[in-house]
Order: structure tokens, then C-alpha cells, then sequence
């Protein structure tokens, strides 16, 4: 396990006072490993958790060749001239094989998924058929090509090849192919414990009565939902007031319990150093100064074996550091396949102003234009602490570290919740 100073030195340029998105994302994925542990679960519970090892298909699915559609079976070899007519032999449900032998000049009736018969490798939809007297039918040839409208025996997967990788973090579609391979129950990693808390003297909790100069905490809710959307098993420990023995015993606490911590406030230049100070003493922590907006102070390090992610206290600044940053950590501690994250490219319906050499997140609302072509606009008030944007926007615009002003229809990089927010 590398020490704070030593992931430091890997970087070139590393400057804490200083530091750009890239490299703060480059830091941690350095810093944080996969949490060791499983669990067994059935498909149903499945989603949203992450493969523990690789999958290798048990069947053919399909397990046989079959029709993709109703209509009538036959061999593609006699596709000659303008038209073909053909004798009905029989009829081809799903579920069960026809039994029946086909001849020359002969078909079978087939409906969808049905088992193709033997020697057939053909089926033309029954709405390009006419009746051609008691038993027949006659179609255009050039509705139909030889093998059209036939799925093939494992043409979605073949028996003893891989299914799904080890690390595939699991939605509706591969719990549905773990499904289709007669898979009840499949390993995955055990759920990431990770414990969150709010620090602070100003900070309310619900339920007590409104003071001068105190806020409610708006941000345990928030962050509660982020983990829980990410499928972390959540450790809710309240607010911890700015004392140093209730912050200590909140450290010590969470890094017994849990794989990750996450504070968030009493990062900031000038804040009482409580917090900073308590890191500091339990752990081995580097105090950074982030080239974003929002979000530029940040905590990052370990307690005991625990990671730790001390976020800004501003309600804004603590959703765009955790999705710009913390999500991804967390996603390789629950042992998920790196992805990079995925963008949209959308025309901007307004001027902003950027300064080149930080990294901005803009709250923006994606929007299909007249002609098609996506558009985004800001949500208002971009202040960190303005939550009612960050409701109305569904995704952040995001102005890379280099760029400088953006001129109204210039084309911007958008980050979209879905899902994650």
C-alpha cells in the first residue's frame, strides 16, 4: 500500500496548492484497490452489483436454429425465378420440434422462436405470402434472400464462451442474459461500506429548531442518495460538531466500520482546523487545493485501511467533487471495470465566461433543438451553495482546464446525471 507521499511522487508536476481535475483523478486511482469480499445473490437482486469472476456460458442460446418471425419455412436453395410457390407440409410451433420431413417444393408453416426443421434455412413473413389454392402459397422471390429471417444456434452466445467479465457492473440487460443462460444465482463483490458525516458547529440537523447563523444539512441527504444510487451500503453518522474528542471518536468509528469515509466541510482555507487537524493526526492525508469551480478544497487520503474524501461544505460543491471524483474512486473500490466517463456533445444557447487553467462545472439543462440537434442552457445562479439549479439542470457543463470563453452556439462537453444523480 503506497503512502500519500509516495503516489505524489509518481506525478509529474504534482502540486497540491494546485492541482488540475486530471490529476486528481489520476491520483486516486492510484490510492484506492478493489474491497476484497463476495457474496452470492439470485438474479433479482443482482442489479446494480458488480461480477466477482467471469461468467462462461453453459448453453447456445438460442439453443437451436429457429424462425425470427411467423411466417413459412423452406429450403433457400429453390429462390429462382419472379415467384415461388410452395405446398404447405405442416405447421411449426415454439416450444416443441415438428416432427414432420419436408420435400421439394414444400414448406412448413413457422411461427416466431419455433425450431427450424431439418433442411430448412429459410423463412419469408406471411404477409408477403398469398394463398394459392387448398395447401399453397406463392410469394415475390425478391422479398427473400437464402437464410433471411433465420437466428442461428448460439448466434447470441455460443456454450463455453464468455459471457460477461469479472468487474461488469450489472443493469437490466445483463441480469436478463444472465437469465437466458439458466443462471439463478451469480458471485458478486460484497457491497462497499462507506460512512459519511457532516462537520461543523453551524450545521442543523432536521427536526431542531432554526438558529442565527445555522444551516440545515442538506448535504448528508444529498450524498446518502448519490451512495445509495451507486449501491453502497451507507454507515449514516450524522453531524460531528467542531470538538476535537467527538470528531476523533467519528474517525475512529468510521475507519473500524467502513472501506471509505466522506466528510464533507471543514476543508476550506480558514476554517476552524478541527477537522483538518483530526485528519492530519489519525491519518495519512494530503490537503489539496483544486483547480475547479465549484469545489476547490479537498481532503484525500487513508485512516487506518479506510480511504478518506473530505469534500467542501457547499451543497453544490459537495455533488460536483463526488461525481467528478468520488464516484469513480468508489466504482474501482467495488471492483468495477474502469470506464471513461461518457459525454454528449451539445451547442450552447448562451456566452459563458471561463478562465483557461481550471476546470468549471456549469449546471445545464440538455435540450433537443427544432432541427434535431441537442442544446444546452445554464440553470441560473451558478453559486456553490445554490442547490434549485443543480435540481433543474440534468447534467453539468463541463469547460475543460484549458478552454477559455465560450461564445453562444460554440459546442460544449455536458456530463449527464442519469442515474447518478
Amino acid at each position: 500500500m503506497k503512502t500519500i507521499a509516495e503516489i505524489a511522487a509518481e506525478l509529474a508536476g504534482y502540486d497540491p496548492q494546485a492541482l488540475s481535475a486530471g490529476a486528481v483523478n489520476e491520483f486516486l486511482a492510484r490510492l484506492v484497490q478493489p474491497a476484497q469480499g463476495e457474496d452470492t445473490v439470485g438474479i433479482f437482486a443482482a442489479q446494480g452489483r458488480v461480477l466477482a469472476r467471469d461468467i462462461v456460458s453453459p448453453i447456445s442460446v438460442p439453443p437451436h436454429d429457429n424462425s425470427a418471425m411467423d411466417g413459412y419455412a423452406f429450403d433457400g436453395a429453390q429462390l429462382r425465378g419472379q415467384a415461388l410457390t410452395l405446398e404447405l407440409a405442416g405447421t411449426a410451433l415454439a416450444g416443441k420440434a415438428w416432427q414432420g420431413q419436408v420435400g421439394p417444393g414444400q414448406c412448413v408453416k413457422i411461427m416466431t422462436g419455433a425450431i427450424m426443421p431439418a433442411g430448412l434455412d429459410t423463412v419469408v413473413p406471411q404477409e408477403f405470402t398469398k394463398p394459392a389454392g387448398e395447401g399453397r402459397i406463392t410469394f415475390s422471390t425478391d422479398v427473400v434472400r437464402p437464410g433471411d429471417n433465420r437466428r442461428l444456434m448460439g448466434e447470441d452466445l455460443m456454450q463455453g464462451k464468455a459471457a460477461l467479465a469479472a468487474g461488469t457492473l450489472l443493469g437490466p440487460a445483463a441480469c436478463g442474459l444472465l437469465a437466458s443462460l439458466g443462471i439463478a444465482q451469480v458471485a458478486v463483490r460484497r457491497r462497499l461500506r462507506v460512512a459519511y458525516f457532516s462537520t461543523g458547529d453551524e450545521i442543523l440537523s432536521l427536526g431542531e429548531a432554526p438558529r442565527e447563523g445555522a444551516v440545515y444539512d442538506s448535504n448528508r441527504y444529498t450524498v446518502h442518495g448519490l451512495l445509495t444510487r451507486l449501491g453502497c451500503e451507507v454507515i449514516d453518522m450524522g453531524v460531528v460538531r467542531d470538538d476535537p474528542a467527538r470528531l476523533e471518536a467519528a474517525f475512529r468509528s468510521a475507519a473500524a466500520e467502513a472501506d471509505a469515509i466522506i466528510t464533507s466541510g471543514g476543508v476550506s482555507v480558514g476554517e476552524a482546523d478541527f477537522t483538518k487537524a483530526m485528519m492530519a493526526k489519525l491519518g495519512d492525508v494530503a490537503f489539496w487545493r483544486i483547480a475547479m469551480r465549484p469545489g476547490r478544497p479537498m481532503a484525500v487520503g487513508r485512516i487506518g485501511s479506510s480511504v478518506l474524501f473530505g469534500l467542501p461544505g457547499n451543497p453544490v460543491a459537495v455533488m460536483v467533487t463526488f461525481l467528478a471524483f468520488v464516484r469513480p474512486a468508489l466504482l474501482k473500490m467495488m471492483g468495477a471495470t474502469a470506464e471513461p466517463t461518457p459525454m454528449l456533445r451539445a451547442r450552447s444557447l448562451e456566452a459563458m465566461r471561463k478562465k483557461p487553467g481550471r476546470t468549471e462545472y456549469q449546471r445545464g439543462r440538455v435540450s433537443r433543438a427544432a432541427d434535431g440537434t441537442l442544446q444546452v442552457r445554464t440553470t441560473g445562479n451558478q453559486g456553490s451553495g445554490v442547490l434549485s439549479s443543480m435540481v433543474e439542470a440534468n447534467g453539468l457543463i463541463v469547460l475543460s482546464h484549458a478552454q477559455g470563453n465560450v461564445a453562444a452556439g460554440e459546442e460544449v462537453d455536458v456530463l449527464m446525471f442519469d442515474g447518478a444523480i
